[in-house]
C-alpha cells in the first residue's frame, strides 16, 4: 500500500506542467484586434459605383470607376449627374405613360445608361469617357459619348479643349490626319474607298472638335494621344454606329496647347 501511494504521488506531480519562466506574457488579443480594424478601414481601396434600377416605367444604369470614387469632389460631381439623369428619366417616363394611355398606344419603358471608364490616369489628371444612351420612344435608342477631364491640382473638371488656345486651333492641327483616318475607317466598314469628289454628306469630313474629344496617354505621365468619339449620324448613317479615331500628339497639336499646359503633353508615336 505504501508503494502504491508513493507511485500515485509521483504520477500526479508529473501531470502538473512546469512554469516556463522565460516565456513572455500573452499579448492582449482584444487590443490587437481593435488596433488593426481602424487601420484596415483607413486603407480600404475606393470602390467603383454601379447603379441599376428596373421598373415597369424605366430602366436606369449609371456607373463610374474606383479611380473617380477616390476623388471626393469628382465623385460628388458624378453623383449629382446620376441624380439629375435619374430624376429627368423618371419625369419623362411618367409623362410618356400618361400620353400612351390617353392616346391608346402601348408604352415601352424609357431608359438611360451611362458607363464612365478611365482613359488615362496621370499624376495631375484623370481623363474619363462614357458611352451613353437613352430611349424615350421611337424606333431606336439614341447613343452618344461623353468626356470629363479632372484637374487634380485645381480640384475641378475641365473639357479637353480647355487645354488648347482655341477649338479652331486644335481643329486645324488635327484636320488632315483626322480626315484621312476617318475615311480609312469608313472604307473598312463600307467595303470600298471614299471618293474624294463625292458630295454625299456621309463622305464629307467633319470638324473633329465638334465631336467628343478625349485625351489619352501611353506612358501614364503625359498626354500623347487624342481621341475623337463620333456619334451615329455624324460621320455615317445610323447603321454604321459610332466612330472612334485616335491620333498621336504632333508638333502641330503641341503648338495649339496653352502655354500653362505644355508640360502635360508629349509627342506621340
Amino acid at each position: 500500500m505504501r508503494k502504491a501511494a508513493i507511485l500515485f504521488l509521483l504520477l500526479a506531480t508529473a501531470c502538473v506542467p512546469e512554469k516556463d519562466e522565460s516565456k513572455a506574457p500573452d499579448a492582449p488579443e482584444t487590443a490587437t484586434a481593435i488596433a488593426v480594424t481602424p487601420t484596415e478601414a483607413a486603407t480600404a481601396a475606393p470602390q467603383p459605383r454601379k447603379t441599376e434600377e428596373r421598373t415597369n416605367a424605366f430602366e436606369f444604369d449609371y456607373s463610374y470607376p474606383a479611380e473617380a470614387a477616390a476623388i471626393p469632389a469628382l465623385a460628388a460631381e458624378l453623383d449629382a449627374d446620376l441624380a439629375k439623369q435619374r430624376r429627368e428619366l423618371v419625369a419623362a417616363a411618367r409623362e410618356g405613360q400618361v400620353a400612351a394611355k390617353e392616346n391608346g398606344f402601348p408604352f415601352n419603358p424609357y431608359s438611360y445608361s451611362a458607363g464612365w471608364s478611365v482613359v488615362a490616369d496621370l499624376p495631375g489628371w484623370l481623363s474619363l469617357s462614357a458611352g451613353a444612351s437613352t430611349y424615350t420612344g421611337g424606333a431606336h435608342p439614341n447613343h452618344w459619348s461623353q468626356a470629363l477631364l479632372w484637374d487634380k491640382a485645381a480640384g475641378q473638371s475641365r473639357r479637353a479643349t480647355d487645354l488648347f488656345t482655341s477649338r479652331g486651333a486644335l481643329a486645324a492641327a488635327l484636320r488632315d490626319p483626322f480626315c484621312k483616318a476617318l475615311n480609312r475607317e469608313r472604307a473598312a466598314r463600307r467595303g470600298e474607298p471614299i471618293d474624294p469628289a463625292s458630295e454625299d454628306m456621309f463622305d464629307q469630313c467633319i470638324d473633329p472638335t465638334a465631336s467628343t474629344v478625349i485625351l489619352g496617354s501611353s506612358n501614364k505621365q503625359q498626354f500623347d494621344r487624342i481621341g475623337i468619339l463620333i456619334a451615329p449620324y455624324e460621320a455615317g448613317p445610323y447603321a454604321e454606329g459610332d466612330y472612334e479615331v485616335t491620333l498621336p500628339v504632333t508638333k502641330a497639336v503641341l503648338a495649339a496647347v496653352k502655354p500653362q499646359y505644355r508640360s502635360v503633353f508629349a509627342l506621340g508615336r
